[in-house]
């Protein structure tokens, strides 16, 4: 888990940022380095391993479907972590249920398994996919107070 959630005084409304990614393969690592980058320097209390595997498979799927503009679009709010990944393409996300063999087709199940919640809606140029990450509760609403050298305690 991320660091404990900053106190709601410390916490503005909402941090966000959108950047359109280069087209191509290289556009999933561009994308995992802007939702790195925007959880470090927002000090987001998630996940980033969790949250850039998403990011990667969203994008993933994206340039597989069109190889039109994809964009990315990271929000932070008072309570959790939002990135949508647009794309030209009209159709629709379809999650499968791969075989334990199959090289390909996990990409939603992870999303749906990892995510807090995620779907998508379809836009003027084609749909946005996204998902979120749920905040940390705060320390003082009952939940033992994570510890951040990783200890079980």
């Amino acid at each position: 888990t991320g660091p404990p959630r900053p106190a709601e005084e410390q916490w503005p409304e909402e941090q966000w940022h959108c950047v359109a990614l280069t087209t191509g393969p290289a556009a999933a690592a561009q994308a995992r380095s802007e939702v790195q980058a925007a959880i470090s320097n927002w000090e987001v209390p998630v996940d980033p391993g969790v949250a850039v595997l998403l990011t990667s498979e969203l994008v993933t799927n994206a340039i597989k479907q069109e190889g039109g503009i994809v964009t990315l679009a990271v929000t932070a709010g008072a309570d959790e972590l939002r990135v949508d990944v647009h794309d030209t393409s009209r159709a629709w996300p379809i999650r499968v249920e791969a075989a334990a063999d199959a090289e390909t087709g996990r990409g939603l199940m992870l999303v749906d398994t990892l995510s807090a919640q995620w779907g998508f809606y379809p836009t003027p140029t084609g749909k946005g996919v996204y998902f979120t990450l749920a905040f940390p509760p705060d320390p003082g609403e009952g939940a033992p107070s994570p510890r951040r050298d990783g200890a079980q305690g």
